[in-house]
């Protein structure tokens, strides 16, 4: 369980950059080679570098080096994880809404 949480950490941190989440969503449409990946970023291909060291060191992408070329490609299952740690907590939210709501309509009832 706590190599999950790490893992999900990880991934979370890793979702929190703005240019990390544009790199997904070019990968969401395919494989990208890194000067793929950089061409709309505005910045230096070593900061491109961290960022997709940050994206493969949490799971959520991985990389293969072909000849000079590394090309990227989502890994889906870490962001699988995200998205269900997500989908649970908001059941909880929306069951812990729904007991509010409840009680605030006997409140209601109680007082009329």
């Amino acid at each position: 369980m706590l190599k999950d949480l790490t893992r999900l950490d990880r991934a979370f941190q890793a979702l929190a950059d703005p240019h990390r989440r544009g790199m997904l969503a070019r990968l969401a449409q395919g494989p990208a080679s890194v000067s793929e990946l950089a061409q709309p970023l505005k910045m230096s291909l070593p900061a491109v570098l961290q960022h997709l060291q940050a994206l493969e060191g949490s799971g959520l992408i991985r990389s293969e080096k072909k000849g000079r070329v590394r090309t990227c490609r989502l890994q889906p299952g870490v962001l699988a994880a995200a998205e269900q740690w997500l989908v649970d907590r908001r059941s909880e939210w929306e069951k812990r809404h729904d007991r509010f709501e409840e009680y605030v309509m006997e409140l209601k009832d109680k007082g009329e």
